[in-house]
């Protein structure tokens, strides 16, 4: 699977973005198939989990800091997943990756076989 993200940009505190994660599947695969995470990583920071989704979207994780204000989803039918992000402030800066597996979701990065480049948030206050 290739991963990549996309949406990130400048923007100020209190705004909503929505990222975009396109997916390419080998021959033989489905999408589906697939949990997707979210990860980011901020300047001198180490790398943290986001949020994750379950294969028919049902199933849905969250870090505690993005809890209320982040929503991931995804579109099996186009190979897509997306991470809704209202209320941004400062600490939200980050490039934004995905990731996919097809045994388990994970909270740990490492665990994924496929991870994609990030996309830049930038909020300014």
């Amino acid at each position: 699977v290739q991963l990549q993200a996309s949406g990130g940009g400048l923007v100020q505190a209190g705004d909503s973005v929505r990222l975009s994660c396109s997916a390419s599947v080998a021959s033989g695969r489905t999408f589906s198939m697939y949990y997707m995470a979210w990860f980011r990583q901020a300047p001198g920071k180490e790398r943290e989990f986001v949020a994750a989704i379950n294969g028919n979207g049902f199933r849905k994780d969250y870090a505690d800091s993005v809890k209320g204000r982040f929503t991931t989803s995804r579109d099996n039918a186009k190979n897509m997943v997306y991470l809704q992000m209202d209320s941004l402030k400062p600490e939200d800066t980050a490039v934004y990756s995905c990731a996919a597996d097809r045994r388990s979701y994970s909270r740990r990065w490492d665990d994924y076989h496929h991870r994609g480049q990030g996309t830049q948030v930038t909020v300014s206050s």
